[in-house]
């Protein structure tokens, strides 16, 4: 089974694509690791408590007024106000965050990866925003990134969709996430087949066009009688799967590397 990474940054129109992938003529099961965040800190959850007890006494608002059966939801625009931004403080307290949510995701991704699997998918989407950060990079087969070239339409699309975002947060929230050109560069190091990109600098039907492109690659590179192999021999798609590890490790090893030689100049 391959592991497809979508990812791209903040309102690029990586949920629009993620969106066309499951239905049909692609129906893929997606793997939405930004609903699972949300899941995992729902009130009652242990990373419900975890955030509570960090950000409870510097965030007055980190709940909403308003609960449930569990307790108060979590303030999200509040929560982002504190965490996203320049700034050791705001760097710190992000990264507790991340601490608290992304060890729950993966568990969960993990999960519905096996389910996925044992259902005889060819593929399974793993929308994840921070792809290359979080290190699921590795892991992948092959990764879409979806990029707009101009930076302007992606403040302005961040600014129509959550107008209660003032133009600093909107920017703070773009920063945060990274370049998209730079993922861009970085995913089609990665070779024909394991790294396509989707410009979305146009209407939709120009990005619905771009996605069939693009799958008709990524379908060349893991046909139909392969994924049957893999699904009906576990053991060779275990040694696939390590196989695929290694190399596209290698290929995150030598980026990095090269990051760090441009800094040092």
């Amino acid at each position: 089974m391959l592991l497809l990474g979508l990812t791209g940054s903040i309102a690029t129109g990586k949920s629009t694509v993620s969106a066309l992938l499951s239905r049909s003529p692609y129906s893929l099961p997606i793997i939405d690791a930004d609903l699972i965040a949300r899941q995992v800190v729902e009130p009652g959850t242990p990373g419900y408590h975890a955030i509570v007890r960090y950000f409870g006494s510097t965030t007055p608002d980190l709940l909403l007024p308003d609960a449930g059966p569990k307790g108060r939801p979590l303030n999200r625009p509040a929560l982002g106000r504190r965490v996203f931004g320049q700034g050791e403080e705001r760097e710190k307290d992000r990264k507790v965050l991340n601490g608290i949510v992304h060890p729950a995701v993966r568990k969960e991704m993990y999960k519905r990866m096996v389910w996925a699997y044992l259902k005889g998918h060819w593929a399974v989407v793993l929308d994840v925003p921070l792809l290359f950060e979080s290190g699921w990079e590795r892991y992948c087969g092959t990764i879409l990134v979806v990029g707009v070239s101009d930076p302007v339409i992606q403040m302005k699309r961040l600014m129509e969709r959550d107008p209660h975002l003032s133009e600093e947060d909107a920017k703070n929230r773009v920063l945060s996430q990274g370049d998209v050109r730079e993922k861009a560069q970085r995913c089609l190091r990665r070779g024909p087949g394991r790294g396509v990109v989707v410009w979305n600098d146009k209407d939709k039907e120009h990005l619905e066009n771009e996605v069939e492109r693009v799958m008709r690659d990524v379908r060349k590179g893991s046909p139909k009688w392969w994924s049957f192999l893999l699904w009906v021999c576990p053991p060779l798609a275990v040694m696939s799967g390590l196989l695929s590890w290694w190399k596209m490790r290698k290929v995150q090893l030598e980026w990095e590397e090269e990051k760090k030689k441009e800094k040092t100049k």
